[in-house]
């Protein structure tokens, strides 16, 4: 599965000359482990964060912690700022953050466990490929079912097929 999904990504950013770089909290490093897993991911794949807690959000992504204590880890705003800060903290252009609740605990009536937050930053169309100021952002919120195991293995899919559908939305050269 691991190849499926990171192949096509993987072409995608070596058609635009683009590095990956990755925020992660509740998959804990499996999405770049699953780009990793490719042969080659050097070519393609800068780093990955895994932040798991608010201050690891804080001192490794810059993640504001006033962001993180008026809407919660699991959040709009918290996953912006971690993909954004995964570009100002890399060398890449193109970043993906999730947060969630993957449980079987920590839910709530407003953030269910399956509950997950992505974002996705590419450079902008009219802005040059440098950096997180210059980054176009995409959210989304995901309700995932199942256990543990199938929440964080959604997850991953669902942000790799994602970021390689807007990457090849964007057409060749960005």
């Amino acid at each position: 599965m691991a190849q499926s999904l990171a192949q096509p990504l993987a072409q995608a950013l070596l058609q635009h000359g683009w590095m990956l770089s990755t925020a992660e909290s509740c998959t804990g490093g499996l999405i770049a482990a699953r780009c990793t897993d490719l042969a080659g991911s050097s070519d393609w794949f800068e780093r990955g964060f895994v932040t798991y807690s608010n201050d690891a959000k804080h001192e490794l992504l810059g993640v504001d912690p006033s962001l993180l204590r008026q809407h919660g880890a699991v959040s709009e705003p918290v996953a912006q700022a971690m993909a954004l800060g995964a570009l100002r903290h890399s060398q890449a252009q193109v970043s993906v953050a999730v947060t969630g609740i993957a449980g079987p605990s920590g839910g709530s009536a407003d953030k269910p466990v399956g509950t997950v937050w992505f974002a996705w930053a590419l450079p902008s169309d009219t802005g040059p490929t440098l950096g997180a100021e210059t980054a176009w952002v995409k959210t989304e919120c995901r309700q995932f079912p199942g256990d543990r195991t199938a929440v964080r293995e959604a997850t991953v899919a669902h942000a790799l097929q994602t970021l390689t559908h807007w990457l090849n939305a964007r057409g060749s050269g960005g």
